[in-house]
């Protein structure tokens, strides 16, 4: 994996990459966790929420990649990861009461406020 020149990597970059790669992992973990309870229960608000999961994940990733390659896109990628972050929260908050699902909207609200920080930054 190519690394920018540390001395350019701030330590808000550092502390987004690691919320991204945070959310990232709750992301897929909690996907798999809802496919092992799956069966039956896989309705189709499951699958949204499965999808949304999945898109954040992907997000988040390409995010890690903008900051690390030092990409002039890097803000608005923030910004939509961000956005993206926030819904998979919401929507895994909407399950309140499974403790995995609400480990996940707490990776995925902390990388949307890590990222929105970002975007403050000049690129």
């Amino acid at each position: 994996m190519m690394m920018m020149m540390t001395e350019t990597m701030t330590s808000e970059m550092q502390a987004c990459i690691e919320a991204c790669m945070d959310c990232h992992k709750m992301c897929m973990e909690t996907m798999t966790y809802c496919m092992s309870k799956g069966g039956k229960q896989m309705d189709k608000s499951m699958m949204t929420m499965m999808t949304m999961m999945r898109d954040c994940a992907e997000m988040c990733m390409m995010c890690m990649n903008m900051m690390m390659g030092g990409s002039e896109f890097m803000g608005r990628t923030c910004m939509l990861c961000a956005e993206m972050c926030d819904r998979c929260a919401m929507a895994c908050e909407m399950m309140s009461d499974d403790s995995k699902m609400m480990e996940c909207a707490a990776a995925c609200r902390k990388c949307a406020e890590s990222c929105r920080s970002m975007h403050m930054m000049p690129a």
